[in-house]
């Protein structure tokens, strides 16, 4: 196909990589990662031009940065490369966008961060541990053995928004709004997500302020409780935050996406690739130990938020590429999952890879995943329980993905369990 012809196209599912001039490469592009196509495109950047300008696209411009060492130098220099305004592509001033603490700079996301941290510590894990695997066998326990369902509705959505509410603890009975609201904080126009417009989406967003303002005023004064919301009510340093509503929407969009996306995609991400990579499926049926270190490699391989953005505070050298003061940088994790560079057979899912933990899905420096243990637990625990009931989680029918450049979603998966 000719590149002439090429560029009267809506979508590039279909167009091999080799055929768009690189200097017309556009990784924005939504189709691209709902079709599963964007490791080949990502592939042609690493090896050609890992720091690659795309010049003109619905975005406006911006660097891709590919190569797993180049995302390790933007991501862990956050004095050249600003989180503040926005980690998405292509959000603007004009975008409803809450300020929250992953998109602020020190000391202000330290101060924050700090306060909500200890709700994903240590100590909270070892509290989470029995509840997780409570939930995790009734609903194994009521799947439709021997029919097909939609492991994402069935599995992955009702965990993921069972322990976003007890993070919260968030009402039970309306604990699937906490989804809801993962889903609509997403569903922005310059990640490719067009599924409710901009108005619509503050209006959501408004409600979702208006419900947890009542949960704030509610825990005001009362430090007994270990979640969210009464830690950024009774902390110090926070106990004002409910006076500027729109950094208080803010975190909560942040909190409410960052316990429901990464988990929930690699809970079907997971099952998708036993079913893509058989023998390792066997292995694992062999060797149940290996959950633990498999959990890390799922995360790897399904890398659920392929794109973290910086903005450049000053005029920097990278890989040969002079990135100007101002530039919008992204950091496509999901191509430096990829990259043979630094992963060896990157391009396997190996349940029982060396060192398996060194990958780039919870990103790296002072902005790393701050709930990365909680989805770790939450996996190794649905894993441990799948694996005492079922021989085999198989995918049966189509598998469909989100739009999206920023969320590698899984939206439907219809599958079939067999007994042992």
């Amino acid at each position: 196909m000719q590149w002439n012809e090429i560029e009267q196209l809506d979508s590039w599912a279909e167009v091999n990589p080799y055929d768009v001039p690189l200097d017309k490469f556009d990784m924005s592009r939504p189709e691209l990662y709902e079709s599963n196509v964007h490791e080949k495109w990502f592939a042609r950047l690493r090896k050609e031009d890992p720091v690659h300008f795309c010049a003109e696209s619905k975005v406006g411009p911006f660097w891709s940065v590919t190569s797993f060492q180049d995302i390790k130098t933007v991501d862990t220099n956050h004095k050249v490369f600003s989180s503040e305004g926005s980690i998405a592509i292509g959000i603007t001033g004009e975008t409803f966008n809450p300020p929250n603490f992953i998109a602020m700079d020190q000391p202000t996301h330290d101060v924050q961060r700090r306060v909500v941290a200890p709700g994903a510590g240590p100590d909270r894990l070892s509290n989470l541990e029995s509840i997780i695997r409570e939930k995790a066998c009734l609903i194994l326990d009521d799947l439709p053995v021997g029919e097909t369902f939609d492991w994402v509705d069935k599995v992955s959505i009702e965990m993921t928004t069972y322990m976003l509410a007890i993070l919260f603890d968030f009402p039970m009975e309306d604990r699937h709004k906490l989804t809801h609201w993962s889903d609509v904080t997403t569903s922005v126009e310059a990640v490719g997500n067009f599924s409710i417009s901009a108005e619509e989406r503050e209006k959501e967003l408004m409600e979702c302020l208006a419900y947890f303002q009542k949960i704030w005023h509610e825990r005001a004064g009362d430090t007994a409780g270990f979640d969210f919301v009464t830690m950024l009510a009774n902390h110090p340093d926070t106990k004002d935050m409910i006076d500027d509503p729109m950094t208080f929407l803010g975190n909560l969009m942040l909190l409410i996406v960052g316990g429901n996306d990464t988990t929930r995609n690699s809970m079907s991400g997971g099952v998708l690739a036993l079913n893509d990579f058989p023998e390792q499926y066997e292995l694992l049926r062999n060797d149940p130990e290996l959950i633990t270190n498999m959990v890390s490699e799922i995360i790897r391989w399904q890398t659920p938020l392929p794109h973290m953005r910086r903005t450049a505070t000053e005029d920097f050298v990278l890989n040969d590429k002079t990135i100007k003061k101002g530039d919008q940088v992204i950091m496509w994790y999901a191509s430096g999952n990829r990259d043979d560079a630094a992963i060896e057979n990157s391009h396997e899912f190996i349940i029982d890879r060396p060192k398996a933990r060194q990958h780039l899905s919870f990103g790296f420096g002072i902005h790393r995943c701050m709930g990365n243990r909680v989805a770790e637990l939450q996996l190794r625990i649905m894993w441990e329980e799948i694996m005492k009931r079922f021989k085999f989680v198989e995918v049966v029918g189509e598998v469909k993905r989100l739009p999206s450049n920023f969320v590698l979603g899984i939206t439907e998966m219809p599958v079939k369990v067999h007994p042992w």
